[in-house]
């Protein structure tokens, strides 16, 4: 448990290599960790992460494509509509869960309306920017975003925690040219 409180505190603060970052732990012990020991903590995480989501699709038996990044996406309802592009203006209806122990739902289209954002330039994370130009007008689907693709860190100070893996169930109503 407490190298979960040390990443994200670590991640804050940059250093140089070989310089040591001196952290206090709820006990107040002294811990130095190295640059290449927070890198290699990184790794370790991600590593994880990318595991947890490998055996959440196995079983639910989704067929899913990894992007280059990590980010997952399972089309299980293909539409007829055009595919979606860099710098299409989409609306989207979704829901956002978390992948935890209850799959929490965090947001919805129904409680929250239709979201419509410009592909690779509005303010929503950078994972749904890269999932959606595999998308059609159409088409149903499940994208699963690590937290480095998702809100990362801090997470969105709201209902999605630090470092949280999230789910998108997402239904591409529109797309065209800006």
């Amino acid at each position: 448990m407490r190298i979960l409180f040390i990443i994200p505190i670590f991640f804050m603060f940059g250093c140089t290599p070989k310089q040591e970052v001196v952290i206090f732990d709820k006990l107040d012990e002294e811990l130095s960790i190295t640059k290449e020991e927070s890198i290699e903590m990184h790794r370790m995480w991600v590593k994880d992460e990318s595991y947890k989501i490998d055996r959440y699709i196995e079983r639910h038996n989704w067929n899913a494509i990894s992007t280059e990044s990590g980010v997952r996406y399972y089309v299980y309802e293909q539409g007829s509509g055009i595919s979606v592009e860099k710098d299409m203006l989409i609306t989207v209806e979704f829901e956002v869960r978390l992948i935890d122990s209850d799959t929490t739902l965090c947001y919805t289209s129904d409680k929250n309306g239709e979201h419509t954002f410009l592909v690779g330039m509005d303010n929503v994370e950078s994972g749904l920017h890269e999932a959606v130009k595999y998308l059609h007008v159409g088409d149903r689907a499940y994208i699963i975003l690590p937290h480095f693709a998702a809100h990362g860190l801090l997470g969105d100070m709201n209902k999605i925690p630090p470092l949280s893996t999230v789910l998108y169930d997402i239904y591409v109503v529109d797309a065209k040219n800006k």
